[in-house]
Parts: structure tokens; C-alpha cells; sequence
């Protein structure tokens, strides 16, 4: 949308429409060459691009800008808005928007206090001859900007006024150092950035002002005329009390009104947004305007119509600032220039004050669905990470963890935002809180972008919930005689919960130093512990047996609170405790009851009070003698014979025994057994043939301790018949122990070809050659340093011998 304020024009582009894009401002001149902005060209040329109303983005131009097109009292600027997806504006889509507006009376100055500049723009008095000045460099206006229309005249220079000195600048140079400058048939114009060299601070009735005191001299025909162009405008004058925002702007100041008098006002005029206010529209919204004697005061309240709050971050806190435009319009007359007319554009913004958000858990329990309302934002505020268990996900990566998110919108433009997680979400913590109720605890982190500034900041969420919907682990135990067995039926509560029994805690390494069994499927813990060891409970002893019992308790990972206890208790036969071997040694063990709790195991003895334990632990003692010793008795029957004894436990100082268990063994004095055998031959083993890679050698030996081979050098090897050869056949690969290497069949050729003829057998079937006049003889190998492996070796002499034919011997 664009509008129209007497001297200015204004396009508003929608935030909600050129939301997430990259845009570029470019201004289009009468010739159509699109002139791209920045800071720097906006602030000379007389554009302002801001964000207001929730980033909504404002386009301002200046009657007198750059490229401007002037007819009559008509003037016309032509804005080009690129948008794209990408930073390096690739496939923009490209706006063009063409504004014209109709301009008032000027004045004989108008002073313009725009955000990014000021303007001054001054009526040409009737033209004066100065003497003494020559031109001595050419610089038409138009070379330097030939989209503007250039009037008769031409500014020649600009002479600025510093308290030290005056520095004069040709047009050239003062464009080239930021200023705008521009001429029309009846106005001279020099605009200033905020950031020139020449701007003085001058303080004026407690407020600050920036000023340029300039003389701009310009040419016309063949004469040289000056006119005053100072401008200044207040850079303070903002106080913030009793949540109002107090603005002061002092009137006549001394810089703009060097050698005037007589001053009066003609017109205060002052409203939002470049849009003038009646008194009546003020008092509505408490406004205050105060036309004093020296300065224009205005009194807005803090959150007023007409200002907005922006999100603000300061420390990473999340907070909001109060802003409004304010606009100030000053006309008055005096007795040097006349009419001036001074336009002040104000953006005011308040201190940061934190703003405090509300945290609200909505969530479904018959769903199963945690629901935490989060806000209130302003709209300049988008959700765009969360923080799950220390890992930041952008928003639509979260949803994938099951993170869904929405956006509340009401009708002021603010806005709530809705997380929600299944319950069963791994990263939902879960905790037994005891009978039958778990709490689910969400703790994300929700991290937020500010527009246009880009500011960031973090708002921690936590949340609990409670459900009943606890199942605690049961437990069935059981002895097969020889063990105690629990087996667990894991709940939905104790998936961290630890085992112990007494306070020990069973992990596996422990279960396996103490020979236990421990075993976790996920949905069961089976666990498994022999009846004699040292994490059993004995609690009685009678001729019916040890009552035994094994009791386990679950705890928290965390706390180590006892959260559930079983236990499994049998009764086991005497007989596990005691052995009664046929050579007539008795091994019987003694275990602690648990009624004593002080009896030292290393104490128990037998009658024969000499006779003591030979293996003690903490809760048992065992004892390993003869019949014939250690006190015991014996008692005969026709078929048996027993022996008795005692343990017996005796506290120190005292003669009674604390504790006394008796025994016996019997052995049958005649007894008949019958039974059957038979004979069952053991087949002969068989080897079945197989294929594989193996590494062998033959050597010959220099003699029959088989400690020097020949060496290749060596041969051929001369030898003298019936002299020894000591032959060695080495299975070197496979280095397996469970091979044994075995000669077949062994024969000699009178060539080097194994297949030759004629030949003769050395090893037949794995022995000697029966028709041979002088046998092979086999050596045994035995284990040695040099031999690992003997099997692997098979050592055997054969007596040197010739081929012959007839009487004749042969040769190959």
C-alpha cells in the first residue's frame, strides 16, 4: 500500500506476504535505470527502509530524492522489491511500484529530522552579486546525477562552519563524502547523514542536536549566489516516568536561527506515523501535547494506541520494548527567514523490560499425549529449534522425535505455540512415584528467532504429569534341590531398577566371581544361587531339613530407595550337608543360622575340641577328619555301623556350647549287589580320506643325530655303498597337534623323475622293505627344542646302494 504526507511518500510492504525472503529495494529513475539501495546511497538520496509494526516494512521518500520525478506540484517515485528463497537473490520475483503524490507550499526553509538523515531545503532569494569568488572547476550537477532534472541553477560549493574553521567543498567532493545536494527552479537542498564529518553535538535547554552550519553557494548565468542552509535535529530529549514517555523538542535554537528575531508560532502540529492528530484524537488516547514558551513537549502513555511492542532479547532473556513514530510538525515566522516550517520524524523506543510467560500443561491422559501451551509471544516471533536431551532439531526434524508443534493466532496478531509428545516418547523421562502412579516428565527446550533483528533467545519448558498407570514387577520362586531361583517379571516401572541382595548389588561380573546365575531377557530377570553360599539365609535346622532363603530387593538407579522386595525359602536335605565316603572320611558343613547372628564360623569345633574347620567362610565351616578321630563314637548293629559326632560352638569364657549340631554316619556292615556286565568290543577306528592344503619336506642328515641337513650347496652328496643315509620327512603346515604324519609308501629311482624306471621300494606300506638285503630302520623322534611337535616327524636310515644290470652298475 502507499500514501501520501504532504512532503513525503510512504509504501508499506505486507510482513506476512514477503515472510522468510531476502529482499532487495531498488529506485527507479525517468530513464528507468533501476538504483540499487544501501545504508549509505538511502541516507544521501532521501529514503528511509524500517521494520514497524511487527515487521511490517516502510518505505519513506523524501519529495526532493534523488530520483524523483517533478512535475508542477506533482511528484512521482518508482520503487522495484526483489524477492527470493536464497541470500544471493537467485530466481527473485521482482514488484514494481509506482507512487505519485501532490506536494504543498514550500516554505521559505523546511527543516526534515528523518531517522537516517537530514534534509534542509531553502526558497533562492532574489540573486545577489558576490565578488571575490571564481569558479576554477567545472561541475555540473548533472554529470554527477543525470537521472535528476537540473533547474537554471547549479551548486557550485559548501562552505561548512566549524568552530575551529570553515571548509569549503565542490560538489564532487561533497557528494563523494555522503551529501545530497539537488536544485530545483526555486529551492536549493542539502542533505546530511548522521554519520558526516561535518555534524556538531550542540545542546540546546538540556537536549542534544546534531548541526550542520553550512553556506551552499550556486551559480546562475554569469553570478554567484549564497544561501544558509543549517539544519539540526534533536538526537535526545526522551524520558521515561511513570510509564510515560515524556519528549521535549526546544524551539528556536540558536544554530538554525543565527541574526533572528521576532519569532512566532504559526502551526505545532504532532501525531503518529506521519499521520496528524486532532485534539480530540489525542485526548482519546491520552495523549498530551504542550506548546511552552521555549520547547514542544509531548506525554505518551506506555502501551497507547499507535505504538506497538516489539520482542527484545538482552542477555539471551526474552523481553518486549514499547515504539512509536512519533512526527512533530514546527511552523514559525521571524524576521530573517520568514516561514520555516521544521519536521521532526521520532522513533522512540522504551527500556527493556522483561516479559514473563506462561507455561501451561494441558495434557491428555486417556490419549497418552503430553500438552504444554507455551506464550504469549508477540507476532515478530517465530518457534524455529528445539533442544531434546542436549541435541538442537530444527522444527520439522523435531516431529521426527515425535515433537508436534502449533501456532495459536488470536486477533491482536500475538500468539501461543502447543508442543506435544506422546507419553512413551524415549526422551519423556519416567518415574515410579510409588503404589500404582508414574510421573512423565518433558524437558525441552524451545528456541525462538525475533524479526527483522534476528535476535535469539531459549525458554526452558518442564512439565510433569501424573498417571496411574504403574505396573510394579511379581516374582516366582523356586529350589530345585540344589539352587534357589527367582524369576522376575519385569513391570513398566523398573527398567533402571538394580538388584541387591542384602546390600550388595548384583551386576553380572559379580554374579560370575560368585558362580551365580543372572540372566535379563528384557521382560524377565532369572537369577539363580547355589544353597550354600554366602548371600543364603539359613533360618532352621531340623531332621526334615535347612530351611534356606534367598531374599532380593530392587532399587532405584538413582536414589537407591528400596522400591520392591522378594524372597524364595525352601527346606534342602541334610544331606547336602554332609558326605560319608567309603574310606571311612566324614566332610560334613556347617552353615550360620540366622538366630545367631554373632556366631564366628572360625570358632566351630567337633568333641575333639582340637578339631577345627578346615575351610571357613562367614556363614559356614566345614570339616573334613577320619571315624577313628576327633571324638566320635561308633555304634554297631547286624547290618550297620554308625559313627557320631558333634559341632559345637562355645562364646569365649563360657563351657556350655551356644550351639550344637549332631551327625552320623552309617555304613552297611553286609550287603549283596548284583550286577550284570557284558563284553562289547570296541570297533576299530576308522580314517576317512580328506583334501587340503599341506606343506612338506624331505631332508637329508649328515648323521643320525639329525642336528646338521645338507645344504643345497652340498650336493650332489657322495656317499660309498652301504655307508648310512639318514633321511627326515617334515610336515611343516598345518600346525595342528591333532595330525600325525604317517609314510605311505618310500622309494628310490635312478633319475629325478619320481615315475622312472627302474625303482625300488624303501617303505612299503608304511615299514620296511622285507626283500631288502639291508632294512630301512625307522628313529624315534621325541620331544626336544627343536622338536614341538613329534608327531609331525618321521626319521628313517636307509643303507647306500646302486642300480646294476647284470654285473654292470647304471648310471643315468
Amino acid at each position: 500500500s502507499s500514501e501520501c504526507f504532504g512532503n513525503f511518500l510512504r509504501i508499506t510492504l505486507s510482513a506476512e506476504y514477503f515472510e522468510d525472503k531476502y529482499l532487495s529495494f531498488s529506485v527507479v529513475d525517468e530513464s528507468g535505470t533501476a538504483w540499487e539501495l544501501d545504508e549509505a546511497m538511502a541516507a544521501q538520496c532521501g529514503y528511509t527502509v524500517t521494520y514497524s509494526n511487527w515487521s511490517n516494512i516502510e518505505f519513506r521518500a523524501s519529495a526532493l530524492s534523488c530520483h524523483s520525478y517533478l512535475e508542477k506540484d506533482v511528484f512521482t517515485v518508482t520503487l522495484e522489491i526483489k524477492a527470493s528463497h536464497s541470500p544471493d537473490m537467485k530466481n527473485a520475483v521482482t514488484h514494481l511500484k509506482s507512487t505519485s503524490c501532490h506536494y504543498g507550499l514550500w516554505t521559505q526553509r523546511e527543516l526534515v529530522c528523518e531517522m537516517n538523515y537530514m534534509e534542509v531545503s531553502v526558497r533562492r532569494e532574489v540573486p545577489q552579486t558576490v565578488k571575490e569568488l571564481i569558479e576554477d572547476e567545472p561541475d555540473d550537477l548533472a554529470l554527477l546525477f543525470p537521472e535528476a532534472k537540473p533547474g537554471e541553477a547549479s551548486i557550485w560549493q559548501i562552505v561548512f562552519h566549524q568552530p575551529e574553521e570553515k571548509k569549503a567543498l565542490l560538489v564532487s567532493d561533497a557528494w563523494s563524502a555522503g551529501y545530497g545536494l539537488n536544485t530545483t527552479d526555486t529551492r536549493v537542498l542539502l542533505r546530511i547523514p548522521y554519520t558526516a564529518e561535518q555534524i556538531q553535538l550542540v545542546e540546546d535547554q538540556g537536549v542534544t542536536f546534531s548541526v550542520v552550519r553550512s553556506s551552499t553557494f550556486y551559480k546562475q548565468r554569469w553570478m554567484i549566489l549564497m544561501v544558509d542552509t543549517a539544519v539540526g535535529c534533536p538526537v535526545d530529549g526522551v524520558d521515561y516516568t511513570n510509564k510515560t514517555i515524556i519528549w521535549t523538542v526546544p524551539k528556536y535554537i540558536q544554530s538554525l536561527s543565527t541574526g533572528a528575531t521576532g519569532f512566532r508560532d504559526v502551526l505545532v502540529e504532532a501525531g503518529v506515523d506521519l499521520h496528524n492528530l486532532t485534539a480530540e484524537e489525542m485526548a482519546s488516547r491520552k495523549y498530551v501535547l504542550l506548546n511552552g514558551l521555549n520547547a514542544i513537549t509531548m506525554k505518551i502513555p506506555i502501551g497507547a494506541e499507535g505504538g506497538y511492542y516489539k520482542t527484545s532479547v538482552n542477555n539471551g532473556q526474552h523481553g518486549a520494548k514499547y515504539t512509536i513514530n512519533l512526527f512533530l510538525e514546527h511552523w514559525w515566522k521571524d524576521d530573517k527567514w520568514g516561514l520555516t516550517k521544521h519536521t521532526i520524524i521520532k522513533e522512540i523506543e522504551t527500556p527493556f523490560e522483561q516479559a514473563e510467560l506462561t507455561i501451561t500443561n494441558n495434557s491428555n491422559l486417556s490419549a497418552r499425549i503430553m500438552n504444554v501451551t507455551v506464550g504469549t509471544f508477540l507476532p515478530d516471533v517465530d518457534l524455529v529449534n528445539l533442544t531434546i536431551e542436549g541435541t538442537s532439531l530444527a522444527v520439522p526434524e523435531a516431529v521426527q522425535h515425535g515433537y508436534l508443534t502449533y501456532k495459536i493466532r488470536y486477533v491482536n496478531g500475538s500468539k501461543d505455540y502447543i508442543i506435544q509428545v506422546p507419553f512413551d516418547a524415549p526422551s519423556v523421562k519416567k518415574e515410579y512415584m510409588g503404589v500404582d502412579k508414574r510421573a512423565y516428565t518433558l524437558n525441552v527446550t524451545l528456541e525462538f528467532l525475533t524479526h527483522p533483528t534476528s535476535e535469539t533467545f531459549a525458554v526452558p519448558v518442564m512439565t510433569v504429569s501424573t498417571v496411574k498407570d504403574a505396573v510394579l514387577p511379581r516374582a516366582r520362586g523356586f529350589c530345585d534341590g540344589k539352587n534357589l531361583h527367582l524369576i522376575i517379571t519385569h513391570g513398566n516401572v523398573d527398567q533402571n531398577w538394580l538388584p541387591f541382595i542384602s546390600d550388595w548389588h548384583l551386576t553380572p561380573e559379580a554374579a560370575q566371581k560368585y558362580k551365580y546365575s543372572l540372566r535379563d531377557n528384557g521382560t524377565h530377570l532369572a537369577i539363580s544361587v547355589p544353597f550354600l553360599s554366602s548371600h543364603v539365609l539359613y533360618e532352621d535346622f531340623h531332621i526334615s531339613g535347612i530351611k534356606a532363603s534367598l531374599h532380593l530387593t530392587l532399587k532405584d538407579d538413582i536414589t537407591l530407595a528400596n522400591r520392591r522386595d522378594f524372597s524364595v525359602s525352601c527346606r534342602f536335605s541334610p544331606s547336602e550337608l554332609i558326605q560319608c565316603l567309603p574310606n571311612g572320611t566324614v566332610v560334613i558343613t556347617v552353615v550360620k543360622l540366622v538366630r545367631l547372628p554373632d556366631l564366628n564360623t572360625s570358632l566351630l569345633v567337633l568333641r575333639d575340641r582340637q578339631c577345627k574347620p578346615s575351610l571357613v567362610t562367614e556363614k559356614t565351616a566345614t570339616f573334613r577328619f577320619n571315624v577313628n578321630t576327633c571324638g566320635t563314637s561308633r555304634k554297631v548293629n547286624s547290618t550297620t555301623m554308625t559313627y557320631e559326632n558333634d559341632v559345637l560352638y562355645f562364646r569365649p569364657g563360657n563351657h556350655i556350647p551356644a550351639y550344637q549340631l549332631k551327625f552320623a554316619c552309617s555304613y552297611t556292615i553286609k550287603q549283596m549287589v548284583h550286577i550284570r556286565y557284558e563284553l562289547k568290543k570296541n570297533p576299530p577306528p576308522v580314517v576317512k580320506p580328506g583334501f587340503g592344503a599341506l606343506a612338506l619336506s624331505l631332508r637329508l642328515f649328515k648323521e643320525k643325530s639329525y642336528s646338521e641337513p645338507y645344504q643345497e650347496s652340498e650336493y650332489p652328496v657322495v656317499k660309498y655303498l652301504r655307508e648310512a643315509l639318514y633321511f627326515q620327512v617334515e610336515l611343516i603346515q598345518p600346525e595342528d597337534p591333532r595330525l600325525e604324519l604317517v609314510l605311505d609308501d618310500c622309494w628310490a629311482t635312478n633319475s629325478q623323475s619320481l615315475n622312472s624306471f627302474p625303482r625300488w621300494p624303501i617303505i612299503v606300506n608304511g615299514c620296511e622293505n622285507s626283500e631288502d638285503s639291508y632294512r630301512t630302520f625307522f628313529h624315534e623322534v621325541n620331544y626336544s627344542v627343536r622338536v614341538k611337535l613329534p608327531q609331525h616327524l618321521k626319521r628313517f636310515e636307509v643303507r647306500m646302494f646302486t642300480f646294476v644290470k647284470g654285473t654292470t652298475a647304471l648310471q643315468e
